[in-house]
């Protein structure tokens, strides 16, 4: 289980900072500039959310096979940290309610885009980050699937395979896989109590704008 923790912290915080960074990169883009078929990429994220992601996991499995991550902690990685419509809208949602006057002043003053992104409207969207990282965690730290296909090695395991691990083909520890539930609810329990309100706050404050 030690093994385990270590192995979900380290595939959580790969996985969480590139999904906030690249879904405050994307939404940035598409709120500040205009550019052809900048529906159609909008369109695009939404379509991608309807496919059931069971019918792409061949070709996605071999694309992940191809660059040798298979069996590795990048390959679950990799997967998280493609940025998802949830994310992006809610960073869209915040930088929307930022005055396109705060950008034309720091262009003013010499800033590229990235400059502003970086310096202005990245530390704007503290709510918003919260949010994402709260509801990104406890999904990727939930996560079945995908660790059980990727990971198939014991020293790779996540809590979710851990736990399954102890159930084998004549029988089940089932007071060992009680105890170890009872490990894997208590970090997202003691988080979510401490941070709800962020969570809270990040929809409501988005919903506003």
């Amino acid at each position: 289980m030690l093994t385990a923790f270590g192995n979900t912290a380290f595939i959580l915080l790969f996985s969480i900072t590139g999904t906030v960074i690249i879904g405050s990169m994307t939404a940035y883009a598409i709120d500040r500039f205009d550019f052809r078929l900048k529906k159609l990429v909008m369109a695009l994220f939404l379509i991608a959310t309807l496919v059931p992601g069971v019918t792409t996991q061949v070709a996605t499995f071999q694309v992940v096979n191809s660059f040798g991550l298979f069996d590795t902690r990048w390959a679950p990685i990799l997967l998280y940290m493609g940025t998802d419509i949830v994310s992006v809208y809610i960073f869209l949602q915040f930088i929307r309610g930022i005055p396109v006057s705060v950008d034309e002043a720091a262009r003013l003053d010499g800033a590229n885009a990235f400059t502003v992104y970086r310096k202005i409207i990245f530390p704007m969207l503290k709510p918003a980050i919260a949010t994402v990282v709260i509801i990104k965690g406890i999904t990727t730290y939930n996560d079945f699937y995908i660790p059980f296909l990727y990971m198939p090695s014991e020293d790779l395991g996540t809590i979710s395979t851990a736990l399954y691990r102890f159930k084998g083909p004549f029988g089940a520890h089932w007071e060992t896989i009680s105890a170890g539930a009872i490990l894997v609810i208590l970090p997202t329990l003691v988080i979510f109590l401490f941070l709800q309100r962020y969570i809270y706050n990040g929809f409501a404050q988005g919903s506003g704008r």
